[in-house]
């Protein structure tokens, strides 16, 4: 249990200086310079390149988790410090590992190898990427994730779409700029792998201020890449960031994170910034890919829920907003439940017993507290649970929302912080309230990043309520749509593409443009799916009551390191204890 004394105590690591401008433009020209030597540089050395980075980031791998731990103050020992293995560590060398698979499939074949069936399912080419090895199967039991591709793309054109960079090799070559996220650790190194690795690009990385204490661990990790002259890492806040992405040698930019900070980008600040954006004028033309969030719903469908499985599901819940502090994009923003499901109270109000139990979490985001007031000054009915220290929030629900409210700040803006909401539908049966809810989750909550659904098994022996839900899964304008799991998951399991629904213009950003980790480069991609059993065993490691998360994390990591069947016992005990 984390005490507000625990937390207090700890002292976050050291944040380098910013980079001065000389520095600056030096690692700018010396990646000009390499940015077509990039493209000629071989698969096989590519893939030595990612073995050697694979050794060198398992070196900083506990290093890595233990300054993000102390950066987020959560106490050692802790289970709670589970999360920065899971959502640093594991997913860098997840990333790694499926990267250089991908690669040798293109040595081999000429393009990544799809692991699963392809086939057309309403009228879109969708292929099964996950599971795509062995362990898969082990550690996610029952979980299968498709990728839906655009319209027109042919089941027998499919290995077209894949690896262009790779199948018709740009005459010249590219400089990117990313600009890495401050609130998952593995997000900004990823972002620059699949720049590198997936769009053939030489990046320069500007650290996030939030978690810049890790680019020297990233440095040492990445020197591989750093001695291919394929990356240089910058450090700097605002006055940088603007030097940088106003730089004429930038090719492109990619940036995880605000869609206002896309805004002050493409169109400046102020009023001008304002009027161009109205005017659709960009004052800057680099092109820009972007992750930049969601208001992240998931639909409750109404179901013969048992005591156990409320009781699951509501732990399942807790975790989607309690992770992390609540610093996530794909985050739990609005719960959309049937107003007349007779199990609807008796599920918040598990919820709420869940979230008492939870210690509150130092809210070591920006502006955490100022968008926390915002929305209990919108709503003062807002229920606080936890008993947070000085410096963390407590987790608050707004429950029992007006579907048909205007301005609601709940649907319109991403709380990023310890805040969610629940909106009741009524409807005359769980069908139609899928098809209102899918409604109501495209046009009016902001964002297409991500959404997530749960339905009970039951249910789905109705023929109506089977059909609404495949309706929903093919007419949710969302870039990862789950089915009983949390949305996160299209993140986590890496291979899948990762980004907003497709469509978004400069002047409504909303939750970005462009696909990463995507590591079979599909280059066509419309969304993911992803469907799990309704309840998962072991316990998932992400949820709050987990006793062994830190364990179970730790050893995941090491063995997407180096995996062997000698380190099984290790992930799995803990797991069936947690």
């Amino acid at each position: 249990m984390q005490t507000p004394e625990a937390a207090a105590s700890i002292r976050p690591p050291a944040h380098p200086d910013d980079t001065p401008q000389a520095e600056l433009d030096q690692a700018i020209a010396e990646l000009g310079v390499a940015k077509q030597h990039w493209l000629g540089v071989s698969i096989a050395d590519r893939r030595a390149i990612l073995a050697e980075l694979r050794r060198d980031f398992g070196t900083v791998m506990p290093r890595w988790a233990e300054a993000s731990r102390r950066a987020e103050r959560i106490p050692d020992a802790s289970p709670m410090a589970g999360e920065e293995w899971l959502v640093g560590p594991y997913l860098i060398v997840r990333n790694l590992a499926l990267l250089e698979q991908a690669l040798a499939d293109i040595e081999r074949f000429g393009q990544p190898r799809i692991p699963g069936p392809v086939s057309e399912i309403r009228g879109r080419t969708s292929a099964q990427v996950f599971p795509a090895r062995l362990y898969d199967r082990l550690f996610y039991p029952g979980v299968t994730a498709r990728v839906w591709m655009t319209p027109g793309v042919k089941p027998d054109a499919l290995a077209s779409t894949q690896a262009i960079a790779y199948q018709k090799r740009p005459a010249a070559g590219r400089l990117c700029l990313v600009l890495g996220a401050g609130n998952v650790t593995s997000i900004g190194p990823m972002d620059a792998l699949y720049k590198i690795f997936v769009d053939n690009e030489v990046v320069l990385y500007k650290n996030h201020p939030v978690n810049a204490y890790l680019g020297p661990l990233m440095a040492e990790a990445f020197q591989a890449l750093i001695d291919w002259d394929a990356l240089r890492l910058v450090y700097g806040g605002v006055a940088v960031g603007r030097y940088l992405t106003a730089h004429p040698a930038m090719d492109e930019i990619h940036i995880t994170g605000s869609d206002k900070t896309v805004e002050a980008i493409v169109f400046g600040t102020g009023e001008q910034g304002r009027l161009r954006k109205q005017q659709r004028r960009p004052r800057n033309t680099t092109p820009i890919s972007s992750e930049l969030g969601n208001v992240s719903p998931v639909i409750v469908v109404p179901g013969p829920w048992s005591e156990s499985d409320l009781d699951y599901q509501a732990e399942n819940l807790a975790a989607t907003l309690t992770n992390n502090a609540g610093f996530n994009c794909n985050a739990t923003r609005v719960m959309l439940t049937h107003a007349g499901w007779t199990q609807r109270q008796p599920l918040l109000e598990r919820l709420r017993t869940v979230l008492e139990k939870t210690p509150c979490r130092y809210a070591y985001y920006p502006g955490a507290s100022e968008r926390f007031e915002a929305f209990v000054r919108a709503h003062p009915e807002a229920e606080r649970f936890g008993q947070p220290a000085q410096g963390s929030l407590p987790w608050t629900l707004i429950s029992d929302l007006d579907p048909a409210a205007q301005d609601e700040i709940c649907y319109r803006t991403e709380a990023f912080c310890a805040v969610f909401a629940e909106t009741p539908i009524a409807a005359s049966s769980p069908a139609t309230f899928l098809d209102q809810a899918v409604a109501f989750a495209n046009d009016r909550l902001w964002g297409t990043l991500n959404v997530s659904l749960l339905v009970h098994p039951a249910s789905l022996r109705h023929a109506e309520t089977a059909a609404a839900l495949e309706r929903a899964v093919a007419g949710l304008r969302y870039g990862t749509v789950a089915v009983n799991i949390w949305a996160a998951a299209g993140f986590g399991l890496v291979i899948t593409p990762w980004g907003a629904y497709p469509g978004h213009e400069l002047d409504d950003i909303q939750s970005g443009t462009g696909m990463v980790h995507n590591t079979l480069m599909f280059s066509e991609v419309e969304k993911t799916v992803i469907r799990a059993p309704f309840r998962m065993r072991p316990k998932p490691v992400w949820f709050p009551s987990h006793r062994t998360a830190d364990r179970v994390a730790r050893a995941l990591s090491y063995f997407e390191l180096a995996p062997s069947l000698a380190k099984l016992p290790g992930i799995f005990w803990p797991a069936l204890n947690g």
